[in-house]
This record gives structure tokens, sequence and C-alpha cells, in this order.
């Protein structure tokens, strides 16, 4: 499973929409499910698709702190395998009815690109909207534990009270968005280097 986190103003509808425009067409069918603050879009292929296996995939989208968290689950390849397979042993039989499969062939490696241009869409409507993976602007304070007074990441004193604001400066990794503290070398959410 593969989860972004994306931080600024964006709802799951935004990115829920997005993907319903790029997928609800052509051999692939799109649906929501829930609610504003949790969406759900499952991405298949239509059941009586002209060409190519059958493929599905599920889009989570839900509201997180300062934005929202998108995870993508494991692509369902019901009958892409078995299609090029099918394809594999025509050409294995006789190479020229390959040239009657080119379209199912096609659809095949289409289908099996579905994850990346669903990470496309969501990243397109994310810039549209100017959310990024980087903290918002409300996270990137750090809070004085002696005066409650909101200070810029970097600083080391608090700028009312002077107090000491320590290690606590958040910074969120450039991969996925998942928060992270100093000293971590690897992202807890993709496990990606950090540095």
């Amino acid at each position: 499973m593969e989860r972004k986190i994306l931080h600024g103003n964006i709802k799951p509808v935004d990115i829920a929409q997005a993907l319903l425009g790029e997928f609800n067409q052509g051999n692939l069918r799109a649906q929501t499910l829930g609610q504003s603050d949790k969406m759900i879009v499952q991405i298949g292929t239509t059941p009586n698709a002209a060409s190519g296996g059958k493929t599905a995939v599920t889009v989570t989208i839900q509201k997180w702190e300062d934005g929202i968290m998108v995870e993508l689950g494991q692509q369902a390849w019901m009958g892409v395998a078995a299609s090029l397979g099918m394809s594999a042993l025509t050409a294995l039989r006789n190479p020229l009815n390959l040239l009657g499969r080119l379209d199912d062939i096609a659809q095949d490696i289409e289908n099996l690109k579905i994850n990346e241009r669903i990470w496309q869409v969501i990243t397109q409507s994310a810039r549209a909207a100017g959310v990024s993976t980087d903290l918002s602007d409300r996270m990137k304070r750090v809070m004085c534990e002696y005066c409650a007074t909101a200070n810029p990441i970097g600083e080391p004193s608090c700028i009312a009270c002077g107090a000491p604001l320590g290690k606590a400066q958040p910074n969120t990794c450039q991969n996925c968005g998942y928060i992270f503290k100093p000293g971590d070398k690897k992202c807890k959410n993709c496990n990606q280097p950090l540095y």
C-alpha cells in the first residue's frame, strides 16, 4: 500500500473528483464511496471491455491534519496476466496471429501502468490547489512549552519569552509528506532515506 500526505487547503472530494474525471472513460470505470472527510475511489476495467484483461485499484482519501492522506491499495490484476499469457501463447503458435492481439496487449500495458497514472492525477490536482508534501503554514510553527507562543521553525528560542525551543523542529519527507523528527534516518511511512 502506498501512502502520501499532502499539506494545505484541499479536501478529499477535490482529489476524488479529479480521479473520476480522468478514469471514468474508455475501458475504465471509476466510482466514489463515502462522505466528505473520507472518500474511497474504486477504479477498474469495465465488465464488458472489448480488449485487455481486468484490473482494479482502490484509492482512499481522508482528511488529515492540515491536509489529506491518500492511500493507494494493491492493484488487483484479475485478468491482465492471463491476457498477456494468451498473447504470448498466440505468438508462439503463429507470430502473425499476434497482429490480431495488438489491442489486447496495448490495453494490458496501459492497465499495468494505472498506479502511475493515479499518482500523476493526484500530483497535478494537488499542484493546481497549491498543495504539496511540504508542511502547511500552521505546522511550520513550534509551540513554546512555557508561554504557548507559536514560533517559526528553526528559531532556537521563543520570540516571546526567550525559553529554549529544543530539538522539536518538525520536517516532512520529500517523497510522501510524512512528518518526521530530527535524528530520524528513514521515513517511517515510505522507508525512504530522509537526507
